[in-house]
């Protein structure tokens, strides 16, 4: 049978920016080897398959495959689909501001805001909170895993750490955009990052590309077949966990621009707002823009 499927640049209000995305929008009779194989013919960083959900106040249940294997839990492909779901649903006379996803990880209620009649902002509530999780990898493997000198490896209070929100990132703060731009996988990495939960790494630093935005980002993920990732709301999610611990901010609300992408000549900006009480992290959201960029069939 033939399938629809939507492209979109997601995580950017302009067209040929941002993480790209495939949403194949009918995925009835497709097991997991399919999707796989579907998700490599597409080669991006992450495909979504879209189901009927189990409840049908739900707008809808989505599978989320990288080139190498499925993933519970991830940001672009919740935003960009939801985005994606909203418009098309406006284009039937059935205009919402918020809808639910049904995901591996569990409910995912997003927030939608409509642009044109290509492009919408959606926000998500993360589903689950940050956990720091065992970092085993010693700071000085990890640099040479990052073609990185031990000194360009933290700043302030922030050192290597992991944290999950659903999927497990190893959090790597360097020294600015000097060191960060230096970065890339080295022959060492898979055989370095093989002890941690998954073997990425998501480097940050403090100064950004542009005005106004908080943390300038990058993300390497060979063994999921993401050599690096233009925007990575999952690793966005585990990176909150790293923000409250290092920096631990105060009670209230708490907002960050995440721009990634910027080396790869894709520009994304991933918005991360923070709620603090008592201390502790009481819920988080991340939200952004997609785009559509194409529609075809799966023969």
């Amino acid at each position: 049978m033939s399938r629809r499927f939507v492209t979109l640049d997601v995580f950017t209000a302009r067209p040929h920016a941002g993480n790209p995305l495939a949403v194949v929008l009918d995925s009835e009779g497709l097991d997991s080897a399919a999707m796989q194989a579907i998700a490599r013919e597409f080669n991006l960083s992450e495909t979504v398959f879209v189901a009927p959900p189990a409840n049908p106040a739900h707008r809808a249940a989505i599978r989320i495959f990288t080139p190498g294997q499925e993933l519970p839990f991830a940001g672009h492909p919740t935003v960009g689909t939801a985005a994606l779901l909203a418009l098309r649903d406006a284009a039937e006379g059935r205009a919402a501001d918020q809808l639910v996803l049904e995901e591996k990880v569990g409910l995912v209620p997003c927030l939608i805001e409509l642009g044109n009649a290509r492009s919408a902002r959606a926000t998500f509530t993360l589903p689950k909170l940050p956990e720091q999780v065992a970092q085993p990898i010693a700071d000085a493997a990890l640099a040479e895993a990052l073609g990185l000198e031990l000194a360009d490896l933290g700043f302030g209070a922030h050192r290597p750490s992991a944290f999950s929100a659903g999927v497990a990132y190893t959090t790597v703060p360097v020294a600015g955009r000097e060191s960060i731009a230096k970065a890339r996988v080295a022959g060492s990495f898979e055989r370095v990052m093989a002890p941690a939960q998954n073997g990425n790494a998501f480097l940050y630093c403090r100064e950004t590309e542009e005005a106004g935005h908080h943390y300038h980002a990058r993300m390497f993920w060979p063994e999921a077949g993401v050599t690096e990732d233009p925007a990575t709301g999952s690793a966005v999610a585990a990176f909150a966990g790293a923000i409250m611990a290092f920096d631990q901010p105060g009670d209230g609300a708490h907002r960050f621009v995440i721009e990634q992408g910027y080396e790869m000549g894709r520009p994304s900006q991933i918005e991360l707002t923070l709620t603090v009480a008592g201390g502790a992290l009481a819920s988080a959201t991340i939200g952004g823009a997609a785009v559509v960029m194409s529609e075809g069939v799966l023969l």
